[in-house]
């Protein structure tokens, strides 16, 4: 871990500088900073224009009740990008946009999504609910599983998770009709 915050934050400014000035020796010094600018400005807006994209691509999913891991990371990548866009200097730059493209940004999402696939595990939750008075119930279960709260001393049990057969929608309770497919 020490190794990497010092790649990030000695070598990699200093392998930067000299890009930039190597650059600078190249078009020139004013050409350099210019073209710097019309790169942030160019990174600012694609940023917003593929930002805006996965909030609409989020929100969609949401409505239809599916969960938006792929939107999600595609944002996550979208504002690391702008952060790396922020950051003065070529070789930054060229990752930042390397992650705005979508076809570009699509292996390195999937080796985010594997990464934390693996350190996340297989989704197994723990639904625990406790009301004013300190009573309530624990259930725990893996996959998918009913979040819904319930008040304690209620009369309905969360039960198992949803079998097979099920049409899993946690706003309604065991037992409802309207759970059958």
């Amino acid at each position: 871990m020490a190794l990497v915050l010092v790649l990030l934050f000695i070598v990699g400014p200093i392998v930067e500088l000299y890009v930039i000035l190597q650059v600078a020796d190249v078009i020139g010094g004013w050409q350099t900073v210019g073209l710097l600018l019309l790169e942030s400005f160019l990174g600012a807006w694609l940023m917003k224009r593929q930002g805006l994209g996965a909030i609409q691509r989020i929100q969609t999913d949401l409505a239809a009740y599916r969960m938006p891991a792929k939107s999600l990371a595609d944002g996550f990548l979208i504002l690391f990008a702008g952060v790396l866009l922020l950051t003065p200097g070529f070789l930054t730059d060229v990752l930042g946009f390397l992650l705005l493209i979508p076809f570009t940004r699509a292996p390195i999402r999937a080796v985010l999504m594997r990464s934390l696939t693996a350190r996340l595990g297989s989704g197994v939750g723990v639904l625990r609910y406790v009301d004013g008075s300190g009573t309530g119930f624990t259930r725990a279960w893996g996959g998918v599983h009913d979040t819904t709260a319930r008040p304690a001393g209620s009369d309905v049990d969360p039960g198992p998770a949803p079998s097979s057969g099920e049409v899993h929608r946690p706003e309604l309770l065991p037992g409802d009709e309207r759970r059958q497919p």
